[in-house]
C-alpha cells in the first residue's frame, strides 16, 4: 500500500549489521538516516540503498531532531536503526493516518523481539503493560507523528537518554494510540548483557530520571 506524505527517520551509530533489515522493510518509501559519526561504513551503506543521509551530532534525541528537519514530508515516523517493521505496517500506518483527529495524535507499534524464547516473551509481555497501563513506548517501537504536533510539542529533545519518554510524556497517554502491527527489534543487546541484568539497568535508568537526576549523569550509568 503506497503511502504519501510520509517520510522515515532513523538514528545511526555504527549500525552497518543491522540496517539492511530494517530498510528491506521500508522499500519505496522516503527515508532519511541521520548519522552520528559511524566507523563501519554505515553512511556509505544507508546511501547505496536509497537513503538520503546526513551528519548529526552524536546523541539518538539530536540525530531525531536532525533527522526531521530534513524530511520533506508532513507524516513522519522515527525508526531505530535495529527494528525492523512486520507484516502489515503499511496498512495499519495508511489506517491510522485516515482516521479523523489523527493529526493531533500519535501512534507507536506494538513491541516485539526477533527471537522465541520464553525470556524474550516475558519481556514482550513487560513491555505491552507498561504502554498499556503507563503509556510509556519506547523508541523501539517507532513513532508517527504529524510534523506540526511534533513541532508544537518541542520534537525531539538534545537528550543524550529517553528523548523518547520525554516526547510521549508530553503528547500524555490520551493521544497515544496503538498501531496493530509489529516494530521487530534485535534482541541481540539483551542476549549480550543478559536478560534480567539489562532489563533491570533500564527500569533502574528509567526511575532515576522520573526522580529528576539529569540524563547525562543516568548515560552514564547506561553505557
Amino acid at each position: 500500500m503506497p503511502l504519501r506524505d510520509l517520510a522515515i527517520v532513523i538514528p545511526t551509530l555504527n549500525a552497518a549489521r543491522n540496517l539492511p533489515g530494517t530498510l528491506a522493510a521500508l522499500q519505496e518509501m522516503p527515508v532519511v538516516v541521520a548519522d552520528g559519526g559511524s566507523t563501519d561504513g554505515t553512511p556509505e551503506l544507508a546511501r547505496r540503498l536509497g537513503a538520503i543521509v546526513i551528519a548529526a551530532p552524536r546523541g539518538r534525541g539530536p540525530q531525531l531532531a536532525a533527522g526531521a528537519a530534513v524530511a520533506d514530508a508532513s507524516w513522519l515516523l522515527f525508526l531505530h536503526a535495529d527494528t525492523r517493521l512486520g507484516e502489515g505496517w503499511r496498512e495499519a500506518v495508511a489506517g491510522f493516518v485516515a482516521t479523523p483527529g489523527a493529526a493531533h495524535r500519535a501512534a507507536h507499534f506494538r513491541f516485539a523481539l526477533d527471537e522465541p524464547s520464553a525470556a524474550a516473551r516475558r519481556l514482550t509481555r513487560a513491555v505491552a503493560w507498561r504502554c498499556r497501563v503507563l503509556g510509556l513506548p519506547y523508541g523501539d517501537q517507532g513513532l508517527l507523528i504529524h510534523r506540526d504536533l511534533y513541532a508544537a510539542l518541542g520534537g525531539f529533545p538534545p537528550l543524550p537518554l529517553f528523548e523518547d519518554v520525554a516526547l510521549v510524556r508530553a503528547l500524555g497517554r490520551r493521544r497515544l494510540v496503538a498501531l496493530p502491527a509489529e516494530a521487530v527489534t534485535s534482541a541481540a543487546r539483551w542476549r549480550r548483557d543478559g536478560w534480567l541484568f539489562r532489563s533491570a539497568r533500564n527500569l533502574l535508568c528509567l526511575t532515576l530520571y522520573f526522580a529528576g537526576l539529569p540524563p547525562r549523569l543516568i548515560a552514564r550509568l547506561y553505557a
